[in-house]
């Protein structure tokens, strides 16, 4: 059994979204940033953390895409090494590209000590608003990142999806806007945040 490490409402939600994709049972863990708790299992203090048979595997993607390769008859990963680097960009972006404005408004909004803390708010918006054109450009007519196949790279990309909107960034594209809801309105998600709402 899997068990998966950090706090319910975080990216922590990625990990049990996969979990629940590929219908594998799994554990949850809850661990705050920064506590000792989650330094056991990853010396930044972040989450979240996958444990899988004495193993750990830090990253919310690098996790998505571990689990993707351990389970391939479900078909959330590469099939080929072309494959393997279209998921990888995708998840790349994702992470480095989508997230970032997301990350750093949260940060100088509620994170960072007062001293640190600027107005990022004009810069964030249009850094998102590149890279939700991005998106649509790369996206094109497909029904997912990967054509017509629900993968990993959905997952991380819905979520940031999620907290764009969560955090009331204005996401002006149609094409963009019905991406996400459909990948939001997945059952295995409405599992996984239910599982995190329920965890001890």
């Amino acid at each position: 059994m899997y068990l998966a490490v950090g706090s319910p409402g975080s990216r922590l939600i990625r990990v049990t979204w996969m979990l629940e994709e590929l219908g594998q049972p799994y554990r949850i863990l809850k661990a705050a940033r920064d506590s000792e708790e989650m330094r056991r299992y990853h010396p930044s203090g972040k989450g979240p953390v996958l444990v899988d048979d004495g193993m750990t595997v830090t990253d919310s993607a690098a996790i998505c895409a571990y689990l993707a390769d351990k389970h391939p008859e479900k078909e959330m990963g590469p099939k080929t090494p072309a494959e393997r680097a279209h998921l990888n960009a995708w998840l790349f972006f994702a992470q480095s590209e989508l997230e970032a404005p997301l990350w750093n408004r949260q940060k100088h909004a509620s994170m960072l000590p007062e001293i640190e803390r600027v107005d990022v708010g004009p810069w964030t918006t249009a850094e998102f608003n590149r890279e939700i054109n991005a998106l649509e450009a790369r996206l094109g007519e497909s029904s997912f990142a990967m054509g017509n196949r629900f993968t990993a790279a959905d997952v991380i990309l819905g979520h940031c999806g999620q907290w764009a909107r969560d955090s009331q960034f204005t996401i002006t594209s149609d094409r963009v806007n019905a991406y996400f809801n459909r990948v939001l309105s997945r059952p295995a998600l409405a599992r996984a945040r239910a599982r995190e709402a329920a965890a001890e």
